[in-house]
């Protein structure tokens, strides 16, 4: 059964910064795409930032382009989201996500290109 488990979400003041984990379990191999998304009140769920099963290419959404960087360690199945230059319209819950093969060579930015997902972690961005 695979799980994904994301952690060190919270309250930050504007300005500030955070890291998210998200670590997976419950399958052979590390060598899977994963990608961030988050969704805030009434809104759609929303595409972050992703990377490759490699690590060798990532992917940023605009708004947090420059700010958020993701990445990730295969030796212990776990992707990180460094977030910095947080801004209000950052709070959200978090959730990370995965395709359920290795090697994937598809797009990234859509929730339909992902087969499993994480519970989600708050995070709370006061100005």
């Amino acid at each position: 059964q695979v799980q994904l488990v994301e952690s060190g979400g919270g309250l930050v003041q504007a300005g500030g910064s955070l890291r998210l984990s998200c670590a997976a379990s419950g399958r052979t191999g590390s060598s899977y795409a994963m990608g961030w998304f988050r969704q805030a009140p009434g809104k759609e769920r929303e595409f972050v930032a992703a990377i490759s099963w490699s690590g060798g290419s990532i992917f940023t959404a605009d708004p947090v382009k420059g700010r958020f960087r993701m990445s990730r360690d295969n030796a212990k199945n776990t992707v990180y989201l460094q977030m910095n230059s947080l801004k209000p319209e950052d709070t959200a819950i978090y959730y990370c996500a995965s395709p359920n093969r290795q090697y994937y060579s598809g797009t990234y930015y859509n929730t339909d290109d992902y087969d499993y997902w994480g519970q989600g972690t708050q995070v709370t961005v006061s100005s």
